[in-house]
């Protein structure tokens, strides 16, 4: 089996506010296995896993989500006295916040690792809010953009491999952000397939020749 390095990411939340905070999509190690993984929020209700039913978010909610979550980081931007223009939306069918100024590599942090628990804290803050889970997307600098770029090229780069080599291409452990980038990429290519194994932190992907 071949390997592809990628620079481990650091996990720096406690397992009891990511369970709490723990929702269907992207950034949930569930469902990093399917490229269109995302379920779109709408106003119809729908059956979980467990035979419940959930009523999901409109975009007027999702906004809400947004502002709540602008609000909290506007917040924490004082506290720390750094400079950023805050937008808030709704894209994609989830709530996003974008973040943009000088002087911001310390809130994303190495592989993203203090943006990935600055999204988890303010998940929290919407929560706290709304009681309703939320998934949030909240991008530093254009970090997420940038790491998708880079991202794409690692998964293009593994699915060149396995078709000349014929086997499996490992690749090192990602958070689910990145695993959901590379699970795009690979999936929309013929010919290959790819899965996550493992356990947080050191869940990883694996490219393969499709069945």
């Amino acid at each position: 089996m071949t390997e592809t390095s990628i620079p481990r990411t650091e996990q720096s939340l406690d397992e009891e506010e990511t369970a709490t905070l723990a929702v269907d999509g992207d950034d949930t190690e569930a469902d990093d296995t399917e490229a269109d993984g995302d379920e779109a929020d709408g106003d119809e209700t729908e059956a979980t896993a467990g035979g419940r039913e959930k009523k999901s978010v409109g975009e007027s909610d999702l906004f809400r989500q947004s502002e709540i979550a602008a609000d909290y980081v506007e917040g924490l931007l004082d506290i720390l006295d750094y400079d950023g223009d805050i937008d808030e939306l709704v894209a994609g069918g989830r709530p996003v916040v974008e973040v943009v100024g000088a002087r911001l590599q310390n809130l994303v942090g190495q592989r993203g690792a203090t943006l990935e628990a600055l999204q988890e804290l303010t998940r929290l803050a919407i929560f706290r809010q709304t009681g309703t889970p939320s998934r949030l997307l909240l991008d530093v600098g254009g970090y997420r953009a940038n790491r998708r770029k880079e991202l794409a090229a690692v998964a293009k780069n593994a699915v060149e491999k396995v078709k000349e080599y014929g086997e499996p291409v490992r690749l090192e452990a990602m958070s689910a952000f990145e695993r959901k980038c590379v699970h795009d990429v690979v999936n929309a290519m013929a010919g290959v397939e790819s899965e996550s194994e493992g356990v947080e932190p050191n869940r990883r992907i694996v490219v393969r020749p499709a069945d």
